[in-house]
């Protein structure tokens, strides 16, 4: 084992502050990673927090990883020192259920390893990217191709740029589709960007009038603002696909509306608190489908990262030191942010 520099957070009230971790020596299958940037995501907030009510302290959150490859074991094909690699929120799952088998390990019928947290199910805590290094086993990482330059606003790929691609890919988000996007933060700014190059008409909805530049900028074609309802109806049964990021409570009979008959609309957001529920005519009368969608499986992750790359996506990033990451969570709170933080690791001492 060997020691790294950290944040945690010891409880739920209290703010996140230095901690030393111990890592494991790389084992033939491991790969070690030098974490040069790490995401912050609304989850890494909920989970120090203990919002959901399942946090293991000392938590060490962050599961947005990217650095360089620091030592492999002598079994790891895939990698070599040196290399640029990246951590999503997994770092293993049970490998033999259909799931798993199936390359979707995010549903791993017996609960994939959290890169902080543990296992869904319960067991030995993990401690994430808020660190200086990490090891994982190789085919839990992933490779990056962008441009080093990039490197900080790819970090948010590895949790928000899949939690959108994934929907969108799984529901045909495409030429002759029209997708909406609900809200504007860490998640629906890449939500609008993969749909856009994904070839499909975008329409972003927001509660800010604020974002209707910035909507466009990233790729929105229409932006309606939501809580006007002559501009909601106006977008009544026109879209194929509705990708919900919103992660607290609304109404959501507000969107089911606006759905085509046979049109589905996925949350990805994940609030403390549950949804009102929707009316059930609002699903029986059109066919409509309300779903849910979690990240994505270790290979479409590396297929978003690529795409991403081949279309010069990156999040909209404001990169911060790490002893700025409880103001930085005040402010998230706030939504004060374009569009997600990235801590630069070299400022963990």
């Amino acid at each position: 084992m060997t020691t790294s520099k950290a944040y945690a957070a010891p409880d739920s009230k209290s703010p996140l502050a230095p901690y030393e971790i111990r890592r494991r020596e790389p084992g033939p299958e491991d790969v070690e990673i030098e974490i040069l940037y790490c995401g912050v995501c609304h989850s890494d907030l909920h989970t120090a927090r203990n919002e959901w009510h399942n946090t293991i302290y000392p938590s060490v959150p962050g599961h947005e990883i990217v650095g360089r490859v620091k030592a492999i074991g002598n079994a790891v094909s895939g990698f070599r020192v040196g290399d640029l690699a990246g951590v999503g929120c997994m770092v293993d799952s049970c490998g033999h259920c259909s799931s798993c088998h199936e390359g979707e390990e995010q549903y791993c019928e017996n609960g994939f390893t959290g890169t902080y947290n543990g296992p869904v199910f319960g067991g030995e805590n993990t401690h994430g990217g808020y660190s200086q290094k990490i090891v994982v086993k190789e085919s839990f990482v992933l490779k990056i191709s962008h441009e080093e330059k990039d490197l900080a606003a790819v970090a948010p790929l590895l949790c928000a740029g899949i939690t959108t691609y994934s929907p969108l890919r799984h529901w045909n988000a495409g030429p002759g589709k029209r997708v909406g996007i609900v809200g504007l933060g860490g998640l629906g700014h890449m939500g609008v960007k993969i749909a856009n190059a994904m070839g499909a008409h975008v329409t972003l909805f927001t509660t800010s009038p604020s974002k209707v530049g910035d909507g466009k900028r990233l790729g929105a074609h229409e932006v309606c603002i939501s809580k006007n309802p002559e501009e909601m109806e106006k977008h009544s049964n026109q879209l194929d696909f509705i990708l919900n990021t919103v992660a607290a409570p609304h109404d959501l009979d507000a969107y089911l509306n606006l759905l085509k008959r046979d049109g589905t609309m996925t949350l990805v957001g994940a609030p403390a608190e549950a949804h009102p529920s929707p009316g059930v005519f609002n699903l029986i009368f059109k066919r409509r489908q309300l779903a849910g969608s979690l990240i994505g499986g270790i290979r479409e992750t590396q297929e978003m990262l690529d795409f991403c790359a081949k279309h010069k996506i990156v999040s909209d990033i404001e990169t911060i030191p790490m002893d700025y990451i409880n103001a930085a969570y005040e402010r998230m709170l706030k939504s004060d942010v374009k569009y997600r933080f990235v801590i630069d690791m070299a400022t963990l001492k």
